[in-house]
């Protein structure tokens, strides 16, 4: 499969059957919804795959991007394409990829500054939605204002997790996306 970012430029595909790339139409929708805040934008991209929605941020002028990937083979592809983007930005030292489990690494906290935007991918079956959400709240990765994007399946949308509110809901076929943002105090969550 030929993987290409929204501009043209071509990426490596990840090997074998396990990552699942964004497909281009909810890779574009997403960019241009968050289009006013991408320029100069602090992006985590969690259980990243091949990294095309990362270096989609890259490419739209986020200021930083950390993504996390398990797979090691994976990984080693988004390491990859994202070191193209950058030196085809001529903007190196503007991203960084952690191989390791997306929760357990959330875990450990955040040791600087926040993010802007968080962008969760999981396998739609694995369950990981609500877990992830609560360990960017318990660890302070969003800075105030911030948003969780999620990509999830159209059919079984993850329930919104306490503390958390659903800002925003999009279907693109099989997938949809759900923005959320840290809810108030004393607002129960789900709520608009």
């Amino acid at each position: 499969m030929t993987l290409r970012l929204s501009g043209g430029r071509r990426l490596q595909s990840p090997p074998g059957e396990r990552a699942r790339p964004t497909a281009s139409r909810v890779r574009l929708a997403v960019m241009n919804l968050l289009a006013d805040r991408l320029p100069g934008c602090r992006w985590l991209d969690l259980c990243s795959g091949s990294g095309v929605m990362a270096c989609e941020a890259l490419q739209r002028g986020a200021g930083r991007v950390v993504a996390i990937e398990q797979d090691r083979r994976i990984a080693a592809v988004a390491r990859a394409n994202l070191a193209m983007v950058e030196r085809g930005l001529g903007q190196p030292g503007h991203a960084e990829l952690h191989c390791g489990e997306v929760v357990r690494w959330l875990r450990r906290g955040c040791s600087g500054e926040g993010f802007d935007i968080a962008y969760a991918d999981p396998p739609y079956a694995a369950g990981l939605y609500g877990t992830i959400a609560d360990a960017l709240l318990a660890g302070g990765w969003l800075r105030p204002g911030g948003l969780l994007l999620w990509e999830c399946a159209s059919r079984t949308p993850p329930p919104v997790p306490a503390g958390w509110q659903a800002v925003d809901r999009r279907r693109y076929g099989s997938s949809s996306l759900v923005l959320l943002t840290a809810a108030p105090s004393g607002t129960s969550p789900g709520e608009d």
